[in-house]
This record gives C-alpha cells, sequence and structure tokens, in this order.
C-alpha cells in the first residue's frame, strides 16, 4: 500500500513537472521587444521559414512558438500582411497574432506628380513604386475610365483610406477609383456641367488653385478669376503652371522657385499657361476637396487679375482692370526686389 502511494506521488510530480513545462513553454512571456508593440510586415508568397526570419528578432524562445504553430497548422497557412507582437505575448498568443492582418491607415496629401504619390504610397503598402506606376498607367485601364497617362493622376483625392499592407498596386487602384466616382456624386457634376468643365478639369483648375493659396476663404475667388478667364478665351497666366513647366524641363521637382522670371514665360510646354491658352493636361499638384469645392462653387465677379498682397501676407489682391492690376503687381515686384527675392 505504502509503495503504490508512493508510486502515486511520483507520478502526481512528474504530471505537474509536464504542466508546468508546457505552461511555462507555451503560456509564458515569449517576447523581447524594449516597447510596448511593434508591427511585422509578411510579403506575398511567404512561408513558415520567412516567418521565424522576420519574428526572430522579437521572440525569445522560437523553439517553443515553433512547437505551438505547428500544433495549431499555421505552417501551412502562412498568411501575408502586416501583423502586431505585442510585449508579453505568449507561444500560443504570437500564432494567433499572426493569422490577423492588421489594416493600414493610409494616409497622402500634397502630392505634386503621380510619381511622388506613388513613392508615398509604397512607404505604407506592400507594391513599390514601379508596381503602382505600371498600374496607374495600365494602357486598359485608362481608356476604360477616361483616363491618359497624365491625368489619371486627378483620380486620387487626398484623404486617409483603411487598407491592408499587402494589397496588390491593381486592388488599391480600383478602390481609388471607386472613392473617385463615389466623390464625384450627381450634385458635383451638375456643378461641373454648369462650368462647362469634366470633373477632370475641374481638379485640373483646383489643382492650381490650391497652389496659389492656401486660404480657404480666397479660393472661390481665385476659381472665379481663372473661370472668368476661360469665359473670355483669355490665357490663365497661372504662375504655378510656369513652375511646374520649369520643374518638368529640367527634371527636378525637388527645387523650391519662388519667384517665376520673365524667361520662364517662354517655356515650351503645354503646362505653360502663358504660352498656351486653356487648362494644362493634367493637374499639376494633388488639390485637397476644399480647392475642388472652391471651383464647383466659384465666386462670381467681374475680376480678371491678381497678385499677391503686401499688406496682407498669404492673400491676393484682385482687379479688372489691367492698369489696376500693374499698379498691384508693381507692388509687389518691389517687395520682392528688396527682400532680395530672385527665385
Amino acid at each position: 500500500m505504502k509503495n503504490k502511494s508512493k508510486v502515486f506521488k511520483i507520478l502526481l510530480a512528474i504530471i505537474i513537472l509536464l504542466v508546468l513545462s508546457v505552461f511555462v513553454l507555451f503560456f509564458t512571456n515569449n517576447t523581447k521587444i524594449d516597447k510596448d508593440e511593434v508591427f511585422v510586415h509578411v510579403p506575398t508568397g511567404a512561408n513558415f521559414e520567412d516567418v521565424k526570419k522576420i519574428i526572430s528578432p522579437y521572440i525569445k524562445n522560437m523553439t517553443s512558438f515553433e512547437l505551438m504553430a505547428k500544433t495549431r497548422s499555421y505552417p501551412e497557412h502562412v498568411k501575408s500582411g502586416r501583423f502586431l507582437i505585442k510585449q508579453g505575448m505568449n507561444a500560443f498568443q504570437l500564432v494567433s497574432t499572426m493569422r490577423r492582418n492588421v489594416p493600414v491607415d493610409l494616409a497622402f496629401n500634397n502630392q505634386e506628380r503621380l510619381e511622388n504619390l506613388c513613392e508615398r504610397l509604397s512607404s505604407q503598402i506592400e507594391p513599390d513604386t514601379t508596381k503602382l506606376l505600371a498600374s496607374f498607367r495600365d494602357s486598359v485601364f485608362l481608356k476604360k475610365n477616361g483616363f491618359t497617362s497624365e491625368n489619371v493622376f486627378a483620380m486620387f483625392l487626398p484623404n486617409t483610406y483603411q487598407v491592408y499592407w499587402n494589397i496588390s498596386a491593381d486592388e488599391f487602384r480600383d478602390k481609388m477609383l471607386k472613392e473617385y466616382n463615389k466623390f464625384w456624386d450627381k450634385d458635383r457634376i451638375a456643378k461641373a456641367n454648369a462650368l462647362n468643365l469634366t470633373p477632370i478639369q475641374v481638379v485640373t483648375l483646383a489643382s492650381i488653385v490650391h497652389k496659389e493659396s492656401v486660404k480657404k476663404s480666397e479660393r472661390p475667388v481665385i476659381a472665379g478669376v481663372y473661370l472668368n478667364r476661360l469665359k473670355q478665351g483669355m490665357p490663365l497666366q497661372a504662375d504655378p503652371t510656369v513652375i511646374y513647366a520649369k520643374k518638368m524641363k529640367e527634371n527636378n521637382f525637388d527645387q523650391i522657385i519662388k519667384r517665376v522670371i520673365h524667361e520662364d514665360l517662354f517655356i515650351n510646354s503645354p503646362y505653360n499657361t502663358y504660352l498656351f491658352e486653356g487648362l494644362p493636361p493634367a493637374p499639376i499638384a494633388m488639390p485637397d476637396v476644399d480647392a475642388i469645392d472652391a471651383v464647383l462653387n466659384a465666386e462670381k465677379h467681374n475680376y480678371i487679375y491678381f497678385c499677391a498682397s503686401i499688406e496682407k501676407f498669404g492673400y491676393h489682391v484682385f482687379a479688372s482692370d489691367y492698369n489696376e492690376h500693374q499698379k498691384n503687381a508693381k507692388k509687389y515686384a518691389d517687395w520682392l526686389n528688396a527682400q532680395g527675392t530672385t527665385r
């Protein structure tokens, strides 16, 4: 009887040790991160060996994770995406978290070209700049949706969008098209038609308005000036388009140009609205929604000229008479000269 009792106690101790070992192995902290959490990214097509390499800097005991992963059939069902590892996670929780793809709050605004936008996007999602550009400029997509390789830039509305990190370039493009079509509802299309402009042309004009002023209260006035010029068959003569043409000609969009000089006005580019009447072939920047709505709800007036104000910085002075405009322009030019601003 005593022997049976001793054997029972030994077996019980072994069972307790085994349970404790399993608990320690699988259900205690198995992370080694020095902050509360870290995101890891598993690329499309990755296998279990790839995952182990990706998460190894944050795992204390890889054997523990590997055993739990195999127990839960994870190696056969590896997912690509963005995954959140929190400090203190155990092996069981780590396998669970590697199955939960966490969306990205992707944000973009103030991009000057499609190439700049692609660089911004590729820093937030898996597709690289080359794949994104190829998708956005796919000839079949462009023809089907009424875009060109230049003006497809108008499709991208600055905002924050929730997407998965491993979204494909085509999936992202199609999502942006859906957002674009949703934005251009019946009301906005009716307003564009009333101006005798297409949505793409509205965005193109809005990009100029966006570049001219950051003052929301002034944008409808500026939009009204350009619409007056279009109605009268006058060149827009918008300095931001000349700056864009210069940057494009020199293939240098990093340069900062504060002043347009006389020789710039003769740059042979369809984006130069001093040389060519009408709107440029595509947006010269990514206008925000406020600038787009400023065009659609432009102020009606008789102004056809404006230049920067030296009394109220950030704002402009407007004129309907050329002589009056020349006086305003001279004041601004004199002020620039006094500041030593040559470019």
